[in-house]
């Protein structure tokens, strides 16, 4: 068994155990005792303990026997998926998308509301409200029924005072570095990590069950892992680009955060070039008259069908983006880079340059994939973070009663 069960004594043995089972009995429609001994590893005797004290918890109950076989049929047991719901919530630059899903992760209902960029904080959260609502009332739940929600924001760049580092300043050969607003403007997007405690407690008024926070980057790549394009990988460097660049980074099977939670912000590091990618987006006007100007929501999506001008403003920028996912690889060494958010619309023109960047670059070249998961990534892997909360609370606690209210 994979988990670690030193100093927890026979009570941490019963959870992992516990844990075990609930993890096999997921998504199935039904499995004797013996077909989850098997796939456990635990002892007969031990499997028919662990079930039945899930039963009597309200996390498995007994499956409909299967008609038409002669004789009793054995027992089947399967985990209790509608026993609650969870709650993924995308609170984007330009758009919100909130999801309801069942205990085994199927999504029951999906809102999508419109954003902009320009909204202020207030306008941010009514957006939220509203496709909450909406999911909510397509589900025909309220919020009380919501036992977790997970939650994606843009991420917002700490970016250290010059002071604080010996010897920071310009980098040779790069000009003179961005200053630290105009670093942190590049990076805070719609919602900037200091209004992130407003936006939880906001939604914890409407779904009063934990609700938890991270940045949409990692969601995505949360999500991919789970039923996307990085789905057999335990190893990951997503980049979730757009007009800005975020990063989650999947090491043995898990989001890693690093010691301050800052994990691979390359973002400040004017040696990397993104604080300047969105330069190369912002080069890019369309050809039809009266089309958006400056960034120009749609650069990604032309380049993808073949607009020349679109195509050599995403060839930059994806080449200034290999540079700093280079040093991640070099450094992780992953078993696949992905590439997801609005970047991944450009499709193969995206990918050449960016994997071009890594072989002149990187002593071993990882697979390069694009996000399946599209627009949905960010509140599919909102939702996942929920679902591991529940998860939790499941190896000890009753699930026939909502569980505890967060404070």
């Amino acid at each position: 068994m994979a988990d670690d069960v030193r100093g927890g004594g026979l009570p941490r043995l019963r959870q992992l155990n516990s844990r075990s089972v609930l993890r096999v009995l997921r998504g199935e429609p039904g499995l004797t005792l013996t077909e989850i001994s098997r796939r456990t590893g635990l002892s007969r005797a031990s499997t028919e303990d662990v079930v039945a004290e899930l039963c009597a918890r309200g996390w498995v109950t007994e499956a409909v026997p299967t008609s038409g076989k002669v004789g009793r049929p054995a027992r089947r047991y399967r985990f209790r998926a509608e026993a609650g719901r969870v709650l993924g919530v995308e609170a984007g630059a330009r758009r919100v998308v909130a999801v309801v899903c069942d205990l085994d992760g199927v999504v029951l209902e999906s809102a999508r509301v419109a954003a902009t960029p320009a909204q202020d904080h207030g306008a941010r959260l009514a957006a939220v409200d509203e496709a909450v609502a909406l999911a909510l009332a397509g589900a025909g739940l309220r919020g009380g029924d919501i036992w977790a929600t997970g939650v994606g924001t843009p991420a917002r760049a700490e970016i250290p005072d010059r002071g604080e580092i010996p010897g920071q300043g310009e980098i040779p050969g790069q000009g003179e570095a961005p200053d630290r607003e105009q670093i942190a403007d590049r990076a805070a997007g719609a919602v900037a990590g200091r209004a992130r405690g407003d936006l939880r407690a906001h939604l914890g008024r409407t779904v009063p069950g934990t609700v938890l926070v991270e940045e949409d980057s990692r969601l995505a790549v949360l999500a991919e892992c789970w039923h996307g394009a990085a789905r057999y990988a335990d190893n990951v460097v997503g980049l979730y680009a757009g007009e800005t660049v975020g990063l989650g980074l999947m090491v043995e099977g898990r989001l890693h955060h690093g010691f301050g939670n800052a994990a691979g912000r390359l973002g400040v590091l004017p040696a990397f070039g993104w604080s300047r990618a969105g330069e190369r987006l912002a080069s890019w006007r369309p050809k039809t008259v009266g089309g958006p100007g400056g960034p120009g929501p749609d650069v990604f999506g032309a380049a993808g069908s073949g607009d020349s001008s679109a195509k050599a403003a995403v060839r930059r920028y994806a080449g200034d983006l290999g540079v700093g996912a280079a040093a991640l690889v070099l450094t992780l060494d992953p078993q696949l880079v992905l590439l997801a958010g609005r970047f991944a619309e450009a499709g193969e023109v995206a990918v050449e340059p960016f994997r071009r960047q890594l072989e002149r670059r990187c002593l071993r070249i990882p697979e390069i994939r694009l996000s399946t998961l599209g627009d949905r990534a960010v509140a599919l892997g909102a939702a996942r973070l929920a679902l591991d909360h529940v998860a939790d609370l499941g190896v000890g606690g009753q699930l026939a009663s909502p569980p505890p209210v967060s404070s």
